[in-house]
Formats: structure tokens, sequence, C-alpha cells
């Protein structure tokens, strides 16, 4: 049993591994196009209208929306606190022995 706890974990960390290298490896990309939209936005208009600007909105909302999923920041309704609920009903069923 404890091998199979400890091949568990294994791929728990090696999955998690996986998506952080995708992480900052989309990171990098995002970067990459940030800065080339931005040079094709001098290049056409000297920033007269820095248009590029809404480039890095729209990346950096993605960005913020993969760091939070992956980091942990889940949501009011994330998995945590689906267990923490789930928990709490059956605490509360074996105190009061029914369901209301």
């Amino acid at each position: 049993m404890y091998k199979l706890d400890n091949d568990s974990k294994y791929f728990k960390a090696k999955e998690r591994v996986e998506r952080l290298k995708k992480f900052y490896s989309t990171l990098l990309k995002n970067i990459f196009v940030i800065v080339l939209t931005g040079a094709i936005n001098y290049y056409t208009n000297e920033w007269r209208y820095p248009w590029f600007l809404w480039v890095v909105f729209g990346v950096s909302i993605g960005t913020i929306i993969q760091a939070i999923k992956l980091f942990g920041y889940t949501s009011l309704f994330g998995r945590d606190w689906e267990e923490r609920k789930i928990q709490e009903l059956m605490k509360d069923e074996d105190r009061k022995g029914r369901w209301e």
C-alpha cells in the first residue's frame, strides 16, 4: 500500500511539473508576442496610437487566469470547497442521524 501511495504522489508531482512547464512556455511565448506587436506598432505609426496595448490586455488576462488555475487560487466553489462541504455534511448526518 505504501508503494501505491508513493506512485500516486509521483504521478501527481509529474503532472504538476508538466503543467508548470506549459505555463512558463506559454508565458515566454506571450512575452514574445507582446514585444513583436509592440515593435510592429512602433514601426507602423511610432506610438501615435498604441494599439498593441489591446494585445497586452488580452494576453495578460489569459495569463492571469492560467496562473490562478495553476497556482491554486481557486474560485469560491473550487475542489477544496467541495471536499470541505462533503465532510461537513457527513458530520452533520452523523450528528443528527438523518438527512433533513
